[in-house]
């Protein structure tokens, strides 16, 4: 089983590590990039950083493991599919797998095979005891769990292989955000954050937006102008281009930003570089619309909490605490059950 104060007191230098200015480091994030050209080296230090400053800070880890039961089954192999949608998107998994006295057996994606075995490489070597409890492999054999990330073709493949698993499964989901139209340009400028950090390409990434029925758009140029330098993204901006003659083509309303086409659509997933959004009459109306679309929501960012859901900051959706699930799907409470 785990040691918790040794766990814990590893968080530390791990932490200083991925917030240094190390070669290495950088080197790592260097190399991710030329791999995967969406992993823009910007991108991935948002990423490390929200790592280190949500998960390694050894006061709010402490507090979260402590507020679950003991592991009593003994320790378990747990199977664990990532995807390669993010950087480091696994890294929650893993931690909580570790974190609850488990093993991990890490299937990587393709697109993200490099910067998760570097940092555990570097975490073993100040917490030798867990190079016996991270693998990372092809092809799984003897494990007793799975999680698993994937897209929602690949989810029906999930759910009839791992059938008779413990199993914790994920497809696609979405964030959306809920606008009164009293937003301040602080407001809506870390709103963008929510949209196009990674490109839109995370789970929790805003693709959706409801406003009220005289809502006005006139702000939002101004308010996503940081996020201009996409336009610079080559596989973005062929995005870009692509979906603005798919609309000029088929004669579809839209607002074209430069950097972001607005598109009325009662759809919760948007294309590469469109954000979709909704009119809404009333908080019941747009309860029961939520309601509908729970199984593709993620996660919703308001001003106010949405009665129902977990409420999420404007700027915050990139910045998961160790207690938000993807899903909301107790990680570390499947766990301890095994």
């Amino acid at each position: 089983m785990t040691d918790h104060a040794a766990f814990l007191h590893s968080l530390k230098p791990l932490k200083e590590l991925l917030l240094s200015d190390s070669e290495a480091l950088e080197a790592q994030i260097e190399r991710a990039y030329i791999a995967n050209p969406w992993f823009i080296p910007a991108f991935t230090k948002r990423s490390i950083i929200a790592i280190a400053e949500e998960f390694l800070d050894e006061r709010k880890c402490s507090e979260w493991m402590f507020s679950y039961p003991p592991t009593t089954g003994g320790q378990k192999r747990i199977a664990v599919i990532m995807a390669g949608n993010l950087p480091l998107v696994g890294f929650h998994d893993l931690f909580c797998i570790l974190a609850s006295g488990h093993s991990a057996v890490i299937k990587l994606s393709d697109r993200d095979a490099t910067l998760l075995p570097w940092i555990t490489e570097q975490w073993i070597s100040i917490y030798p005891e867990l190079a016996s409890r991270i693998t990372y492999t092809e092809r799984f054999e003897g494990y007793d769990a799975v999680i698993a990330t994937g897209s929602n073709n690949s989810g029906r493949y999930f759910e009839y292989y791992f059938r008779s698993y413990p199993h914790i499964l994920r497809q696609n989901r979405n964030g959306v955000a809920v606008l009164t139209g009293h937003e301040t340009m602080d407001d809506l400028r870390k709103l963008a954050e929510d949209i196009f950090l990674y490109f839109g390409f995370g789970c929790r990434n805003v693709s959706k937006i409801f406003v009220p029925q005289d809502y006005n758009f006139t702000m939002w140029d101004e308010a996503t102008a940081a996020w201009k330098y996409l336009e610079d993204h080559n596989k973005y901006k062929n995005n870009l281009e692509y979906n603005f003659a798919i609309f000029i083509i088929n004669s579809i309303p839209h607002t074209n930003l430069g950097h972001l086409i607005l598109k009325e659509d009662d759809a919760i997933a948007s294309r590469i570089g469109c954000l979709h959004y909704s009119y809404y009459t009333g908080k019941e109306s747009l309860g029961n619309i939520l309601d509908t679309k729970r199984e593709e929501i993620q996660c919703v960012i308001s001003q106010d909490p949405i009665d129902g859901w977990e409420h999420v900051h404007f700027g915050d959706s990139q910045r998961p605490r160790l207690d938000q699930y993807a899903d909301g799907v107790d990680t570390m409470q499947f766990l301890a059950s095994l």
